[in-house]
């Protein structure tokens, strides 16, 4: 008698339609997840990410909210689980704006830390019963270089991704008896749009032990392993993929 086959696992990727969060997104398609492309305003461009994972034989759609509005994020999170649960979740949305504390308006201040942390508490929160009824689960949250060491301009930024270190650890503790893992991502320079416009290859150089920017596949490699079953013992970890500046 034939094994039935394993139930396809669903993930949801915020902030799914950028540079990492889209080589994320393949990864996991890769891997075998049915994969929720997250946008906020760029619904077209997860709409297309969608397409290019479909072409390459993957199971993929896409949504868009704002993960910061949290009614607009709970009433998501419910018409997403009406479908079944959510086993992986990676929240990898975030925005910056900077500006050094001494000149940064409270506006400034509070939109970067509504989008990072509150926003991986308005995604996070109510998929973590469905989830952990089924004995199985991976949260990811993405988080910054900037969190460990600082950077001039971005005490906003650093903040907000310094506190999901203290969330995600404190998760792991409350949520690792029910095969629920919970672990921190840690990019440096990557290349795409935002590193390519703020850093000339020669302050890379200086700055990278590795001198050079990592690739958005090389963070969505670790993100791919820790959703697997084979991490299942790594749990409320900060793993850094910055080429050594950690």
């Amino acid at each position: 008698m034939e094994k039935p086959a394993p139930s396809i696992r669903r993930a949801l990727v915020t902030g799914g339609s950028g540079d990492i969060g889209s080589a994320i997104c393949q990864r996991l398609a890769a891997d075998g997840c049915e994969v929720i492309v997250h946008a906020n305003q760029n619904l077209e461009r997860a709409q297309a990410l969608v397409a290019t994972i479909e072409a390459a034989g993957g199971r993929a759609h896409a949504v868009a909210f704002d993960v910061a509005d949290g009614a607009a994020t709970a009433t998501a999170m419910a018409a997403l689980l009406e479908h079944g649960p959510i086993q992986v979740v990676v929240n990898n949305a975030g925005i910056h704006d900077d500006a050094p504390m001494a000149g940064m308006s409270e506006r400034q201040w509070k939109q970067v830390i509504d989008v990072s942390l509150h926003g991986f508490f308005h995604v996070t929160q109510p998929l973590l019963l469905p989830m952990a009824r089924t004995r199985w689960g991976r949260v990811v949250s993405v988080s910054s270089v900037a969190a460990v060491l600082g950077n001039r301009g971005q005490s906003n930024y650093a903040a907000a991704k310094a506190a999901l270190h203290g969330a995600t650890k404190s998760l792991a503790r409350e949520m690792g008896s029910r095969g629920i893992t919970c672990n921190v991502v840690a990019p440096g320079v990557i290349a795409g749009r935002m590193a390519d416009a703020a850093f000339p290859p020669e302050a890379i150089k200086q700055m990278v032990p590795a001198a050079r920017a990592g690739r958005a596949e090389e963070v969505a490699a670790l993100v791919g392993f820790l959703c697997s079953d084979a991490a299942g013992y790594i749990n409320g970890q900060v793993i850094g993929v910055d080429g050594g500046m950690t």
